[in-house]
């Protein structure tokens, strides 16, 4: 195939970036119920119900640390140190 070929086939397959699906973050009655839109001060679930829309922050926790791991060389390895 062409290379002009394979990129009009790429642009074709591209929607864009994508959009997340779930909110971050739910409020506690939509966490239980339904699917809430994450708005603040208070979501749309909870405004039409006339609830208190209530926001438990989430413990995330930080990446773990990239550690270099160092593995003896390969028998097959030339290079040498």
């Amino acid at each position: 195939m062409s290379q002009s070929a394979n990129s009009s086939m790429s642009a074709l397959n591209y929607d864009g970036p994508r959009v997340p699906r779930r909110t971050p973050m739910a409020c506690e009655f939509c966490r239980r119920k339904l699917k809430c839109d994450g708005g603040r001060p208070s979501c749309a679930n909870c405004e039409k119900k006339k609830f208190p829309c209530n926001y438990v922050p989430v413990y995330v926790p930080s990446p773990l640390p990239q550690h270099e791991f160092h593995r003896p060389p390969r028998s097959g390895d030339k290079s040498k140190k």
